[in-house]
């Protein structure tokens, strides 16, 4: 069974941090693209950044310079580290496994991430 748990959200003032991790099960984690996206209120799913098995990396425009994503795949866990948040930056936080040739992507069950002003 897999399972993607994430953790580590919350409410924080603009300008402040988070880092949110997701722990994966279920998966060979070390050869996925692993990666975060988030859902405001009245908005669509938004990819915010990804990382691939070989460590590149994706950013979305609007969290370039204060979110970085990593990974340590002994622990099977994705981490986003958040600084610098903005009011705008909050939504709900989803860890993503994405799909293989053999398997669908899968989803974690989400994080709130509540930034005030």
């Amino acid at each position: 069974q897999v399972q993607l748990v994430e953790s580590g959200g919350g409410l924080v003032q603009a300008g402040g941090s988070l880092r949110l991790s997701c722990a994966a099960s279920g998966i060979i984690f070390s050869i996925r693209t692993m990666g975060w996206y988030r859902q405001a209120p009245g908005k669509q799913r938004e990819l915010v950044a990804t990382l691939t098995a070989g460590a590149t990396t994706n950013y979305a425009d609007s969290v370039k310079g204060r979110f970085t994503v990593s990974r340590d795949n002994a622990k099977n866990t994705v981490y986003l580290q958040m600084n610098s948040l903005k009011p705008e930056d909050t939504a709900v936080y989803y860890c993503n496994a994405g799909a293989l040739r053999t398997s669908r992507p899968y989803w974690g069950q989400g994080t709130q991430v509540t930034v005030s002003s």
